[in-house]
């Protein structure tokens, strides 16, 4: 096309969503070059295997097992492998030598993201990865781009389709946690081995990009205080519908004079809250900024076409630059992460025990609060069987050291049976 820069495009997997990037630059090449003003050319896709099945047909010229050569012949390359290695030095290699890197690499962004970035703007190269972040979901560019302006105290969102899905049927339907993670393998929504989401690795990982862009820093994975939902019983979520909570997996990323808290874990959200509403599969981002005020961000958090058409936005965005022959503008200067002590993290507790029903026994839980500071906001007891009584106790804001104490105190009571239950309630 005559006066329209040509770019030639690498990528690399072509997994479910790698697939789907290159049907979409195949089939709307036309569309995709009048909204970025380059053609781009998909030069090639480099996989491990040549023979496997693809979930889309494509020409069979276009792959390679030479991922390297692929590289070094690319103006933009999208890497779509997944995981540490060789996707880290494929990255940077490309980097490099110019290339800008589109990738929808969670892991590798929240283990590698400062040094890639570094290695980027040293190169004159541009780093994107809007899809490493809830999917379709835009929420990456209105952090870094459209609030750069404003001043973000607080990003808290359901990052991990398979955890909600989990929570939203043992919510509706009120079955046992292995029951549904069953049914959500048995519909794919969960991998046959779900550590990585159930335990709250994948959410950590996206907690970490989210706290480093939102605060202009640097936030590793293993700086994230992450909390899975394994723990999750069938009596806790029926006893959180009772009281008008619902209990979901959140990623947080909090700004506060202590400083900067990036932690995952379960929580209880009152169900007028906007994130209580999400349900299935589906991932949202709450945004608390200072002037723009409270923002949410909601869509598909996963599946080929959704993270497709995130990593597409990004290859658009790419494009427009190097089709204009701008300069990138200067890297913005990251501030040395101040990291608050998960101790020092404020929040409210809702504390299950089993406990010997017997006189005195309130008096004495409720000396336990007040002894560590802690104020009780709401307590509930439920009828005694063999003896044993069920009692939840919902705290007023506290620092995680004073509730954490308060917890280890009451397990100490001889009036405490068992502590059944301790989760953190979030949300106004």
């Amino acid at each position: 096309m005559s006066g329209v820069k040509s770019l030639k495009i690498a990528l690399l997997g072509c997994g479910t969503v790698g697939a789907q990037v290159a049907r979409i630059l195949l089939e709307d090449q036309t569309e995709i070059t009048a909204r970025s003003g380059a053609q781009l050319e998909l030069i090639g896709i480099a996989v491990r295997n040549l023979s496997a099945q693809r979930d889309v047909q494509l020409p069979d010229g276009l792959f390679t097992t030479d991922a390297e050569a692929l590289i070094d012949a690319a103006d933009v390359v999208i890497e779509l492998l997944g995981g540490l290695d060789p996707a880290g030095a494929y990255i940077a290699r490309a980097l490099e030598r110019g290339a800008s890197v589109i990738t929808g690499n969670k892991a590798l962004i929240a283990a590698e993201g400062a040094t890639l970035n570094a290695l980027a703007a040293a190169n004159g190269a541009q780093l994107r990865y809007e899809a490493a972040v809830a999917g379709a979901i835009p929420i990456l560019r209105p952090i870094a781009d459209s609030l750069a302006g404003d001043h973000i105290t607080k990003v808290m969102g359901i990052v991990n389709g398979t955890t909600n899905f989990i929570l939203d049927a043992m919510d509706s339907t009120g079955a046992a946690f292995d029951d549904v993670l069953a049914e959500a393998q048995a519909l794919g929504y969960a991998e046959a081995d779900p550590t990585a989401d159930v335990g709250g690795h994948d959410a950590a990982a996206k907690a970490a990009i989210l706290a480093s862009l939102a605060f202009h820093t640097t936030v590793n994975m293993d700086q994230v205080h992450c909390q899975g939902i394994t723990e999750i019983t069938a009596a806790d979520v029926s006893e959180a519908r009772k009281t008008g909570y619902v209990i979901k997996l959140l990623a947080i990323a909090e700004q506060t004079e202590a400083g900067i808290s990036a932690r995952v874990y379960p929580a209880l959200l009152k169900r007028d809250h906007p994130l209580a509403s999400v349900r299935g599969a589906f991932n949202a981002v709450f945004v608390e900024a200072e002037n723009a005020g409270d923002l949410m961000f909601y869509g598909a958090g996963a599946g080929g076409a959704p993270t497709a058409s995130a990593v597409m936005g990004d290859v658009v965005s790419v494009a427009r630059v190097l089709a204009s022959g701008a300069s990138l503008p200067a890297a913005s200067q990251l501030r040395e992460p101040v990291l608050s002590e998960f101790t020092e993290v404020t929040t409210r507790y809702w504390v299950g025990l089993a406990v010997n029903d017997q006189p005195g026994m309130l008096a004495r839980i409720a000396s336990v609060f007040a002894e560590h500071g802690v104020s009780i906001e709401a307590m509930n007891q439920s009828a005694a069987e063999s003896g044993t009584a069920q009692l939840r106790i919902l705290t007023h804001e506290g620092s995680e050291a004073a509730l954490s104490s308060t917890v280890s105190a009451l397990e100490a009571l001889d009036t405490v049976a068992s502590v059944t239950s301790v989760l953190r309630v979030e949300g106004n």
